[in-house]
């Protein structure tokens, strides 16, 4: 059984560059933003389902979800919002698990921003939190998404609170500042732990 590190943290945190930093030890990272994407890919049976509920109009002529129009209703409707958790979750799930049985490296990265809220630190042997600032938080997402400060307050909000996530956190990373190589050095000291760990 692969050895699995959750990861998390609320928007703007800095997962995927903490993550990045790990898959340059050689580590595999499995992220479920990706798999979420990989999900509602065009093709994909569950886009008939998600077109059925929300209006096919969701659903661009080349066949791939409209995740700005998506995003905008789910964030409208916490019903929808629900709908939508209990068609894709299950999936994104079974997925996460598969790949993380078949990561070939001596423990995996799995990066899941919701990974308290969802109740899925059961699936990891140890829980790693990206912690920053909410003012942090902000300053980075209306930078990288142009979106606007009440857009990621809202999301902000539907997430887990700072205090809930340090509590199941195992280690946590502080990463507010943006230096980088004090990040690498932290990231290096806990590759070690964890190598130390999974018994490698």
């Amino acid at each position: 059984m692969t050895y699995i590190v959750g990861v998390t943290g609320g928007i703007g945190c800095g997962k995927s560059t903490v993550a990045e930093l790990f898959a340059e030890q050689g580590i595999v990272v499995i992220d479920a933003d990706i798999i979420a994407r990989e999900v509602v890919a065009p093709g994909e049976p569950v886009l008939d389902a998600i077109g059925a509920y929300f209006g096919y109009e969701v659903i661009k002529k080349d066949g791939s979800l409209d995740r700005a129009l998506m995003r905008e209703r789910i964030f409208k409707s916490d019903g929808h919002r629900h709908w939508l958790e209990a068609l894709l979750h299950p999936l994104i799930r079974e997925r996460m698990i598969k790949e993380c049985q078949n990561a070939r490296s001596a423990y995996c990265l799995l990066v899941v921003p919701l990974l308290v809220e969802n109740h899925l630190t059961d699936l990891c042997h140890r829980v790693l939190v990206i912690d920053a600032s909410e003012q942090t938080q902000i300053a980075r997402t209306v930078a990288r998404d142009n979106s606007s400060v009440a857009q990621v307050k809202a999301i902000i909000a539907t997430q887990a609170t700072r205090e809930q996530r340090l509590q199941a956190a195992d280690d946590v990373l502080n990463n507010d500042q943006s230096d980088i190589a004090q990040l690498q050095a932290e990231v290096l000291q806990l590759h070690a732990h964890y190598l130390a760990r999974a018994g490698a």
